[in-house]
């Protein structure tokens, strides 16, 4: 037991990550544990409403993207920590969407931490201006164009507004918002903003936020959580393989959506950390550009696509779709700790009589020690791959492993011997209930 000023800190936050790049269906894993593990605090860390994540309860889907999942259950404070960047306009129309501002009481069980930075429309305009500017050069990124890259980009600068700005005396705010649109316009001279109207929608969401009370100093809530032995879940958004440091960089989001996100995005010192979910599609997906060794363009590919549904949450667009990559999931545990696996959507490969996995990269005929790390060298990439007999059965009813067929239980283990993680849980399918939970 920990000591700090006196008091005993009993409990540690559980962090669940995309081990992937994204879209790996943290949503029902998270659902899962808030509902049969009793989480009482969900937390979100980094991002904005770029990510999303698609909860089905009582034949219901929520389709969250800045909101925490933990919003819709009674008992469970969903906290917006200050290493995510908000949209206001996109946060109430969520609540609205989702129908959460008719549950009881759920005002109560919202915090928003004071030190996030906002997502303003110029952020949008100039991250489609410079998305544009890109598609000219034929470097375009993918970008949801949801002004995420451009707010964190002023927050580095040091220009970026804060949540706390804007509850403060509105003459002040003003003066930082005219002068960070001013900013923009020098670099982005067509850029139109009709400053009075913007900043009139904002003074009524700071009456709203006001009036709500829940905006707050969400370190010291989660501090008092921990103190109060309070079971903690931390929502990480995005994919690992998104990560801005350790992603497939260029092609990544603009924050660090690894393990280290979680303390730095929510003020939480290291040894708060305990066990480290990593959520890993049974296959692997992409939305957008960038790097995808084992991607397969026709056939399966597509028959993964159809499938499984993959279309993204949050921008509509077709998932790309190939075999599961070993290669980057051990690179994503060298860097994340995983202390386990949920191993989702793993029906969708009921149909394939066999099924490839990617164990190893070269280039010019030399095994790689490790993923590139120069944008270029991806085009290079031959996958080694190690073929394995599908299972041909529907597991979808499936809820305990002994009951699994034996192929699929050999798909499941030679990812644990490869990666040396165990898998936890096993999703097959979209309902909470369709989950396989492994002592």
């Amino acid at each position: 037991m920990l000591h700090q000023n006196g008091y005993p800190i009993k409990s540690s936050a559980t962090v669940l990550l995309g081990a992937q790049w994204g879209d790996e269906g943290k949503g029902k894993i998270i659902d899962y544990l808030i509902g049969k593990e009793g989480v009482e605090v969900t937390a979100r860390c980094q991002g904005g409403n770029n990510a999303g994540h698609t909860v089905i309860v009582n034949g219901r889907s929520y389709d969250f993207h800045i909101l925490p999942s933990g919003i819709i259950h009674e008992g469970c404070v969903a906290v917006i920590g200050n290493g995510v960047v908000v949209n206001l306009e996109a946060l109430f129309a969520e609540l609205e969407h989702n129908g959460i501002l008719s549950l009881p009481g759920w005002e109560k069980r919202l915090l928003i931490s004071e030190n996030a930075h906002l997502v303003f429309n110029i952020h949008m305009q100039v991250d489609g201006m410079q998305e544009q500017a890109r598609e000219s050069q034929s470097t375009k990124l993918g970008t949801t164009k949801r002004g995420i890259g451009p707010a964190y980009s002023a927050k580095c600068f040091r220009n970026g507004i804060r949540v706390a700005d804007l509850l403060g005396p509105f003459d002040r705010f003003e003066t930082k918002y005219r002068n960070l649109v001013a900013y923009y316009q020098k670099l982005f001279p067509s850029l139109e903003v009709n400053i009075d109207a913007e900043l009139a929608q904002l003074k009524d969401y700071a009456k709203k936020l006001r009036d709500l009370e829940i905006v707050c100093d969400t370190v010291s809530y989660l501090w008092e959580a921990r103190v109060d032995n309070k079971k903690i879940l931390i929502e990480g958004a995005n994919g690992a393989l998104l990560d801005i440091d350790f992603g497939t960089y260029p092609y990544v989001t603009s924050s660090n959506c690894t393990v280290g996100g979680a303390c730095t995005g929510l003020g939480l010192p290291t040894n708060a950390i305990g066990d480290v979910i990593g959520v890993v599609k049974a296959y692997q997906t992409r939305v957008g550009t960038g790097p995808f060794p084992t991607e397969l363009t026709e056939g399966i590919g597509d028959q993964l696509q159809s499938i499984g549904k993959e279309v993204g949450v949050t921008t509509g667009r077709r998932r790309r779709c190939g075999w599961l990559d070993l290669v980057l999931l051990r690179r994503s545990q060298m860097i994340n700790g995983f202390t386990g696996f949920a191993l989702t959507k793993l029906d969708i490969m009921d149909t394939f009589p066999e099924v490839k996995i990617g164990v190893a990269y070269k280039i010019n005929g030399q095994l790689l020690k490790s993923p590139p790390v120069r944008n270029f060298d991806w085009d290079q990439v031959e996958v080694v791959y190690e073929t394995l007999p599908g299972w041909q059965t529907d597991i979808s009813q499936v809820r305990k492993w002994d009951d699994l067929p034996e192929n699929c239980k050999q798909f499941i283990r030679f990812i644990e011997d490869f990666v040396h993680v165990p898998v936890r849980w096993i999703g097959v399918g979209q309902d909470r209930e369709a989950l396989i939970v492994r002592d």
